[in-house]
């Protein structure tokens, strides 16, 4: 590898992105001159840490800090400028106009011009703050670094402070929500959709929001904010929803997204994708081959689709920035791998994970894509202790290619995700999930494992041994035999079934005769298991015949709500 002794690499923004490309940049090119500009006072932290400190899940606040401007110095002697802005970028003379700021007052103190040979841009991403009545009012806060943590920790630290409402019910929102309540503050959350986490098909969001209800949360779902109530001190006492409701609280936290920092970019002409972020190409160079974009503001190859997209996650950007530190210190480093958006939460006792497409996504985006959903334990289930978890998987209908998946439940949910996540990263498909070797033992897995189980599932779909339909389709045309005990099915009928056939399964052979055999037909049971052996026996009469995804147990999250209790 090449290594200019004079080479000088200027790094614009440091946390995720900016901070491993420096690193790298100077375990490859020991002589380069390296600059590292942070308008913030501290250039590298745990971003994903901040609710748990405010909910003193993580007590000490240096814990937070992944590597101080010292360190960095001194390790790695990178010339590290805290509370210094980049503000504009000459292209043509190679050169990035500087604004220094007085780190405990905020004033501007000077600005300057640094030259650069390589130039690494990993400005991240701003909360989005809705210029709304009331917006400004000094209890009314994002969360973005460590000065707003500590603004937010003092406010729930503060004896009067009972009551928080949060705006946004996507990770950052629903995380807020668990340590509110964990600080024992009374908690309200708002959604504009009418779900939590609207990254996850409908259904599979359903057991958080029942969680939060459990815990106390009061939660709107389809509402927006109108405006916040600010009292004479010049704070907000009350959020008021479209619907007139009005809401009491002493701190409110919003969630409802991030905006790319691109500004510096755009002004300097550097294209921008389909998706707002810095176009790039497999190796982060912008259209500026000595300019690199990393981290949030940065578009990378979204694996389900093959294009370009914003994916704000915290593991795409250290990968990226320190792939972009070493093309930049020596003039090669391996592309940038296709990114599947892996991410996981952790919301009181559910954790929800996904990677790659939602059924709900690829329908907006006109992708072919069929799925199934299991339900299973997360470890033997004669072992103490097994949870259980929902698994649905997006394959592609004529190559099996898998597409996404997403998984709610207690432990291994990440496990699982994990391991669909690897497959897609090497184009893998359902034939090959069902063929995975994985561990097994009770305390940890299954002889069948929940993924083998899901890609047992959408094999016999593909190899026409079964069919499918999704579990909030429209079955008013179908004949549907609901094949549970008449018990289960008294505690949880089958929601929008009118006419539903009871026949339980072990019955099925001897009653046969009470069925249509011309009409089409839908089975159905508490989660799928009990439909598919139904589903064969009809199907070998002559039937017509599907199996409902996920059983009642996933149409009553999909249609009406219900809990997940299979």
């Amino acid at each position: 590898m090449n290594q200019q002794p004079n080479l000088k690499i200027v790094i614009v923004g440091g946390v995720a992105g900016g901070a491993s490309a420096a690193t790298r940049a100077r375990r490859m090119n020991e002589q380069a001159e390296i600059i590292l500009l942070e308008k913030d006072a501290d250039v590298s932290f745990a971003n994903c840490g901040l609710p748990y400190h405010i909910g003193e899940e993580i007590p000490q606040r240096a814990d937070l800090l992944v590597a101080t401007a010292e360190f960095l110095r001194r390790r790695f002697r990178l010339d590290v400028r805290t509370c210094h802005e980049a503000i504009a970028i000459d292209r043509e003379q190679k050169r990035v106009q500087v604004r220094r700021t007085d780190v405990l007052s905020g004033k501007e103190e000077a600005t300057c011009w640094i030259d650069y040979d390589k130039l690494i841009l990993a400005p991240g991403a701003a909360p989005i703050h809705p210029p709304l009545p009331g917006a400004t009012a000094s209890n009314v806060l994002t969360l973005r670094n460590l000065s707003d943590t500590d603004r937010i920790k003092a406010l729930v630290d503060q004896q009067g402070s009972r009551r928080a409402v949060v705006v946004g019910a996507g990770y950052i929102g629903l995380e807020m929500v668990e340590q509110f309540v964990r600080r024992g503050l009374q908690t309200t959350l708002v959604e504009l959709q009418p779900q939590v986490l609207p990254l996850l098909d409908p259904e599979m969001a359903q057991p958080i929001a029942s969680e939060i209800e459990q815990q106390g949360v009061t939660v709107f779902l389809g509402q927006s904010v109108e405006q916040f109530l600010v009292d004479e001190d010049g704070s907000a006492n009350a959020v008021v929803l479209s619907d007139g409701t009005q809401i009491e609280t002493d701190l409110i936290v919003l969630g409802v997204g991030v905006r790319p920092n691109v500004t510096l970019a755009s002004d300097a002409e550097l294209p921008l994708g389909q998706t707002g972020g810095i176009a790039t190409n497999a190796y982060m160079q912008t259209s500026d081959p000595d300019i690199y974009a990393v981290g949030d503001a940065a578009e990378y190859l979204y694996g389900p689709t093959g294009k370009r997209q914003r994916i704000a996650l915290a593991g795409p950007a250290n990968r990226a920035g320190r792939l972009a530190g070493q093309h930049a210190a020596t003039g090669s480093s391996d592309p940038m791998s296709p990114v599947q958006g892996s991410s996981v939460v952790r919301v009181f006792g559910v954790n929800a994970a996904m990677t790659g497409i939602t059924a709900t996504q690829a329908k907006r985006l006109g992708l072919a894509a069929r799925s199934t959903t299991i339900f299973a334990k997360h470890h033997a289930g004669y072992f103490p202790g097994a949870a259980m978890m929902s698994l649905k998987l997006l394959y592609a209908p004529e190559t099996g290619k898998i597409l996404g998946a997403q998984a709610v439940g207690g432990e291994g949910v990440d496990k699982r995700i994990d391991v669909i996540a690897t497959a897609m990263h090497f184009e893998g498909t359902v034939r090959q999930l069902a063929g995975l070797d994985l561990c097994y033992a009770p305390p940890f897995g299954s002889a069948k494992d929940p993924i083998h189980m899901a890609a047992f599932a959408a094999c016999n779909e593909l190899d026409g041994i079964e069919a499918f339909v999704p579990s909030d389709a429209d079955l008013i045309d179908k004949q549907i035999v609901d094949v549970r005990t008449s018990g289960e099915i008294e505690r949880a009928p089958l929601a929008a079934a009118t006419g539903a056939i009871s026949i339980p399964v072990d019955e099925l052979r001897d009653r046969i005769g009470e069925l249509d055999a011309s009409r089409p037909t839908v089975v159905s049971c508490a989660v799928g298991v009990r439909g598919h052996i139904a589903a064969r026996i009809l199907k070998q009469h002559g039937f017509e015949v599907a199996n409902l995804s996920g059983g009642a147990t996933a149409r009553n999250q999909s249609i009406v709500g219900v809990p997940a209790t299979p």
